[in-house]
């Protein structure tokens, strides 16, 4: 699930903010064609070239993406721009590689990254520039972009995963049967670093709540000398051993999988350094207790230290450590962070090289900001500070002393990038447009690629010099003629945006979209689309495809409302830490006060509004309709978790506790003992291969209801996972959700 929620009691009536960030309006360019839903996910994409995998060469002269075809926006092929002429080519055709099928260790860990698509998914440029290295289906490549050969390299039997270059281009490391491999480039030697992998341990590979909820899709780390590899070594033995069944429409698989339910055993990690000269492998200490979590290894640049993040597992007890390799044994605190409730990870930890010192992003002050902190653990400065949250260190200048980070300093509802002085001082906005920024630098100057969209501009790449001034377009994405949104954009809805007041006087954020030819005199249904979990956030000023069934129902005579709940992301921890121990209360409250706010408006049809979400979302949509059936006459619950029970030990355990010192809790934020107060008006879906939530969850919540004897419905689909994934199965859902609301609010 990966991500958050929020949410408040609120005994009195909300205030609504006077002025709107965004007016409601269409987008004046472009043809009035109806939206359809079988267009929606057809190719080429609607949303026109968007590039993923954005890179800028390590010399800055080139800037490489990946690009999807204009037959099948998710084949991808390998795109190049020159930085100085600004001409755009295609760099290497994916036909030329050998594109099968993958492994099932591979399908996971995609689905996990959410990458989704065939062809080119992923390279790494070397450190000269001059090549590449490709894994594709299991093989390794390596491209020489001089000579424009491909190569491919014997890697030996077996699937070659979580392949990458070594830091200065001499290796090639890869995990191959649960155990870590290098291949030596000048002599074409493979050498396996472990051996004892297979079972229930593995090597080098990170386990199922690392991936999942961590954001830690690798087990193994390069000394930036290229000396040693720290790797993590998990035991699974004492996981529970599942028998999960993946149901398709040949046939059901079934799948053993060794799953951590919430309150129950997880692995068992160590963290070793393995040389590269001999093999040998020296462990680090990481202390008696072992039932604990390793989120985060990083080299200092000096390749005689490591650090790692230990956590504890109640998730409130988040340390910084360091060991010098030659005395491994002995570890050093340098950061201790600490939480009533929990502390949120982050990517943050950058060890300078001109100075004793280290970058760390921190919500200690309750949002999360940026200090600078010797290697002494004593803290030299806060960088940032104010009621606003850093979102990440984009990067670092030592030359000239400046820190880059995108943040949320100009408007909760916009990510920009800023820049502020290692020594401290100003806070100095780098980008302008209004919007989300995603920022990509090279890596030894402040030349970056921008990652721009908003709710009127799909996604744009540009290249910018330090100071934001803009150098060159990667991709303008401009709609006009020709372009694939063109002959819909002159229907196309932008929102009004406005806070309302919770109960404990913090602010929550809503964007409001109108119907298309919006009539203030009519009465409209409406459908609350929701997330509600936490680290997330619906209410931006940002293009997203999840947009574009929205802009279908505006079309078809609906409102649609989003309200970011307490709990969810970029608000502090104040505005987060409320469902600490109990999920579905303050989230489901706070959306009554959205339909408190959406019935006090003349063209809002109260008695008609549907609640609609996903994955955290459709555990929403589910508490929202059982919970508070007066203010909602209909819910669409897509995958949602139903008993937390179910769901894993990281997640649930950082917004819950463990199950046996809050049973109470657990059992209150279940769907389950709020069956009995639904009515009608329900559907339901799930993927019947869903690996992140399971089946279960919703097979439990079918029995239930069907005990009672209520009436809803539901659609289940043969083969899909979590997301959901393909056009056909994409056109069939949301024809079907569209049917539904209709049926149900017309």
């Amino acid at each position: 699930m990966k991500k958050n929620w929020m949410s408040l009691l609120l005994a009195t009536f909300p205030m609504m903010m006077a002025s709107p960030a965004i007016a409601q309006s269409s987008v004046t360019k472009g043809g009035d064609k109806p939206l359809t839903i079988e267009r929606m996910y057809a190719s080429p994409a609607l949303a026109g070239t968007s590039p993923r995998g954005l890179k800028l060469s390590p010399d800055g002269k080139r800037v490489t993406y990946l690009a999807g075809r204009k037959d099948d926006q998710h084949f991808y092929d390998l795109w190049q721009m020159d930085v100085a002429t600004g001409k755009q080519s295609l760099l290497l055709d994916a036909d030329k590689l050998t594109i099968g099928e993958l492994s099932d260790e591979e399908k996971a860990r995609r689905e996990r990254q959410r990458i989704y698509g065939q062809g080119i998914m992923e390279y790494f440029w070397a450190d000269d520039s001059q090549a590449m290295l490709i894994p594709a289906s299991g093989q390794l490549y390596y491209f020489s972009v001089k000579t424009n050969q491909v190569k491919l390299l014997k890697t030996g039997e077996g699937f070659a995963t979580d392949a990458r270059l070594s830091p200065k281009g001499n290796y090639v490391s890869f995990v191959r049967e649960q155990n870590l491999y290098v291949l030596d480039l000048k002599t074409e030697k493979v050498t396996a670093l472990t051996t004892d992998g297979g079972g229930a341990i593995k090597n080098a590979m990170a386990e199922f709540v690392a991936q999942e909820e961590m954001g830690r899709m690798t087990g193994y780390w390069w000394s930036p000398d290229e000396s040693a590899i720290a790797y993590t070594r998990i035991d699974e033995s004492a996981v529970e051993l599942v028998t999960r069944n993946e149901i398709y429409a040949d046939g059901i698989k079934l799948t053993e999988q060794r799953y951590p339910y919430a309150g129950k055993n997880n692995v068992t990690i160590a963290l070793g350094v393995v040389s590269l000269s001999d093999s040998k492998v020296a462990w680090v200490d990481l202390g008696k207790d072992t039932d604990i979590y390793l989120p985060r290894v990083k080299w200092l640049p000096d390749s005689k230290q490591l650090s790692y993040q230990w956590q504890s597992r109640d998730q409130q007890s988040l340390d910084l450590r360091v060991v010098n390799i030659d005395d491994i044994k002995r570890n050093k605190d340098l950061v201790q962070e600490r939480s009533e409730a929990w502390v949120n990870l982050n990517d943050d930890l950058h060890f300078l090289k001109k100075q004793k010192s280290f970058i760390w992003a921190s919500e200690r002050d309750g949002f999360n900001h940026l200090y600078l902190i010797g290697l002494d653990g004593k803290v030299i400065r806060q960088l940032t500070q104010g009621d606003w949250a850093v979102d990440a260190v984009e990067y670092i200048d030592e030359k000239a002393g400046e820190v880059y980070f995108t943040g949320r300093k100009t408007k909760v509802t916009e990510r920009q990038l800023y820049r502020v002085a290692i020594t401290g001082g100003k806070v100095e906005p780098i980008s302008s447009r209004s919007g989300m920024h995603s920022t990509v630098f090279a890596d030894n100057q402040p030349v970056y690629l921008d990652y721009f969209s908003s709710l009127s501009q799909p996604p744009q790449v540009s290249l910018h010099s330090e100071s934001g001034k803009r150098l060159a377009w990667v991709e303008q994405n401009e709609v006009k003629k020709g372009h694939p949104l063109y002959d819909y954009f002159g229907l196309w809805q932008v929102p009004e945006f406005g806070e309302l007041t919770a109960e404990d006087g913090q602010a929550l954020q809503y964007r409001i979209f109108k119907p298309t030819n919006f009539d203030a005199n009519k009465k409209y249904p409406v459908v609350v689309r929701v997330y509600g979990g936490p680290h997330a956030q619906l209410v931006t000023n940002s293009w997203s495809h999840q947009d574009y069934f929205t802009q279908h129902l505006l079309q078809q005579g609906f409102i649609v409302y989003q309200l970011d709940n307490r709990g969810s992301a970029h608000r502090g921890t104040k505005f987060e830490y409320v469902i600490y121990k109990q999920l579905g209360d303050a989230e489901v409250n706070d959306q009554k006060v959205g339909v408190d706010y959406l019935r006090s408006l003349p063209y809002v049809d109260g008695d008609n509004i549907a609640i609609y979400g996903h994955s955290y979302g459709g555990y929403m949509a589910l508490m929202s309709l059982f919970k508070a059936p007066d203010y909602f006459k209909a819910a669409i619950s897509g995958a949602p978790v139903s008993d937390w029970s179910l769901y894993d030990t990281h997640y649930t355990e950082r917004y819950l506790s463990h199950p046996e010192t809050n049973a109470k809790g657990y059992e209150a934020s279940s769907v389950l003992p709020y069956v009995k107060g639904y009515q009608s008006g329900l559907l339901m879906y799930h993927g019947m291969a869903d690996d992140n939530v399971l089946f279960e969850n919703s097979t439990r919540v079918y029995k239930a209801l069907q005990d009672e004897g209520k009436l809803f419905q539901m659609i289940d689909y043969p083969g899909s996972k979590h997301s959901m994934r393909g056009e056909k199965v994409r056109v069939h859902l949301y024809r079907s959700l569209a049917d539904f609301l209709d049926r149900e609010l017309k």
